[in-house]
């Protein structure tokens, strides 16, 4: 009887960890079906990912290439850009000198920095930039973000960053607003934060990072080196633009380190973020202590912390961060206590909701703490609608200024398709003539009239009290055919406009044709969206006037449509002009 006993429970001890590989394999072959559903709808190359569970690195995995020369596949060990995720990386490095006593979180800055100093000006005269400020983007400095710049061309200093002097492609960065007045994103503070670094330590600052943040915890594959040395450059993915086009070079070089210029994994991200959680319980590689880890996902202003962004309290308590780069995207998230996490990063710039789909997908199949559950969609089944209306429902519409969305229809009739970057991203099923419900999701939508029976724009519905609206741009460009120009000399006068947004500097300061918003937002010139283009036909016009659209402090009016032959392919331009027929903005577009 008793050796029977002994065969039971060894036979338990085997069952048991059997049923959970076999959970394990079910939830990964789970995953691995969703993620590359998600990269084939939208053209994604590569992506890498690694989960956090029970505060360890539970799964790394990667999917794809790393370009579509090589067609080399993908591996955890693929380095790609972070983007923006290198700013709580970076503020680590800067509080370990908090705690070192080096720096103070509340002293002006301008006393410790050597090299450079933030001008003085009326904003500052009663409030400084501290520290605390220029981590949590509440400084009142300037620069959104950086665009970096081609691996070919002249790389600037730090210093002439600062200060927006040549070869720099961004402004100055200087206080425009009261510090501490309000939360306002500065790529430009954590700029000025890694001058204060270097300043204050005498090293480079890979170097000081890699000594006290990236060696410590172990990112083995991270580097804020600019521009990489070859030895780690063989292991980078190429990065792709929304378009599918491939950054030139492979990828942009970013002297704003702090703000954007790490290199790394997935896995070294998880292992950062794991470092975070395990220096909250008392734990940790000493980089900081459990006291200032405190202080780092303590929320500041607009749920960002320092360096951080934060939401939840207690137990559900999340941290994290989102990055781009020039053909790169990035996402990590982490829970505060509960060990649990996911870091997603991908070689291509994605404006659709793949990422945050997956990180939901890998919540729910890891049981990550506080994961609400999924809410009903707007509607499953889908309501008869004639094909005719529904394709005129089809077109561009001004989400946001300067940030459109398209509908187009499903290929089965079924409702439309949220486009994004001309590709899927959701679907709207057909609720009857005029309303439409995401099949995901509690979102709907209304489509609204004018007597003529003009769509001049739709009502957006979220689930939640509240509705926005969102006016008309135009019908989908690709639609169209080409017709005879009915104002040739507009056309003239467009042309010239549009040379002169592309080229910026003095060119666009004497434009005649182009408003002063957009002559100030375009100043040091447009994107290279023209630059392969061929010949531009007419194709058609629609009349804006009185929906609401506005372009750089221009109101619209109208929006001429162009169909272009480029090197690439097949584009449509879209040009927006106000009632006098000034140029004050234009897209390109896919479809």
């Amino acid at each position: 009887m008793r050796r029977s006993y002994s065969t039971f429970l060894l036979c338990l001890l085997y069952v048991a960890p059997l049923a959970q590989l076999g959970a394990q394999a079910t939830r990964l072959d789970s995953l691995d079906v969703f993620v590359k559903a998600q990269m084939a709808e939208r053209n994604v190359r590569g992506l890498s990912l690694a989960i956090i569970k029970d505060g360890k690195v539970a799964v790394a995995r990667a999917y794809g290439v790393v370009d579509d020369v090589s067609k080399a596949p993908v591996t955890t060990t693929t380095l790609f850009q972070a983007g923006s995720i290198s700013k709580p990386v970076a503020a680590l490095g800067a509080l370990h000198l908090v705690e070192k006593g080096t720096l103070s979180l509340d002293a002006e800055v301008n006393a410790k920095l050597t090299s450079w100093k933030v001008p003085e000006n009326r904003f500052t005269t009663t409030e400084k930039i501290t520290l605390r400020r220029l981590l949590s983007h509440t400084a009142g400095l300037t620069v959104h973000g950086f665009p970096g710049y081609d691996v070919s061309g002249p790389i600037p200093t730090l210093v002439q960053v600062l200060d927006g002097a040549p070869p720099t492609n961004t402004p100055p960065i200087r206080a425009d607003t009261t510090p501490g007045a309000l939360w306002r994103y500065s790529g430009g503070g954590f700029t000025v934060a890694q001058q204060l670094m270097i300043d204050v330590t005498g090293q480079p600052f890979p170097r000081y990072m890699q000594t006290a943040v990236l060696g410590p915890i172990g990112m083995t594959s991270s580097s804020y080196e600019q521009p990489l040395p070859s030895t780690r450059a063989s292991l980078t993915a190429t990065g792709y633009y929304a378009d599918g086009t491939p950054v030139r070079g492979r990828w942009h070089v970013y002297p704003e380190m702090a703000a954007a210029g790490l290199w790394t994994t997935p896995t070294d991200l998880a292992k950062f973020a794991i470092e975070i959680q395990e220096t909250l319980a008392g734990r940790g590689h000493g980089v900081v202590s459990q006291a200032t880890a405190r202080q780092y996902v303590t929320e500041q202003k607009n749920h960002y912390a320092l360096g951080v962004g934060v939401q939840g309290s207690g137990p559900t308590m999340r941290f994290g961060h989102n990055g781009r780069d020039e053909g790169f995207d990035a996402l990590m998230t982490a829970g505060a206590e509960s060990g649990d996490g996911v870091v997603v990063m991908i070689n291509a710039n994605d404006n659709s909701p793949m990422a945050d789909r997956i990180r939901d997908r890998v919540a729910r199949l890891w049981g990550f703490a506080g994961v609400q559950a999924r809410p009903a969609p707007a509607a499953t089944v889908a309501a008869r609608i004639e094909p005719k209306r529904l394709a005129a429902y089809a077109g561009y519409y001004e989400a946001q200024e300067n940030d459109m969305v398209s509908l187009a229809a499903n290929p089965d009739g079924s409702g439309l398709q949220i486009l994004v970057d001309g590709r899927p991203a959701e679907n709207l099923l057909t609720m009857d003539s005029a309303r439409f419900g995401s099949s995901e999701r509690p979102f709907r939508v209304a489509f609204a009239m004018d007597s003529s029976g003009t769509i001049t724009g739709v009502t957006w519905a979220a689930g939640e009290p509240g509705e926005r609206r969102v006016p008309r741009v135009s019908p989908l460009p690709g639609a169209l055919q080409p017709r005879p120009d009915p104002d040739q000399a507009l056309g003239a006068r467009i042309v010239t406009a549009l040379a002169a947004l592309r080229a910026g500097g003095a060119a666009l300061a004497g434009a005649a044709d182009v408003t002063p918003g957009a002559k100030n937002d375009f100043g040091r010139g447009g994107s290279s969206a023209l630059d392969d283009m061929v010949s531009a036909t007419y194709i058609g016009e629609e009349n804006v006037a009185g929906r609401g659209i506005r372009r750089h402090g221009g109101e619209v009016a109208r929006v001429r449509l162009y169909r272009l032959r480029t090197q690439n392919g097949e584009r449509y331009l879209m040009v927006h002009l106000t009632s006098e027929g000034v140029v004050t903005d234009y897209d390109v577009v896919a479809r």
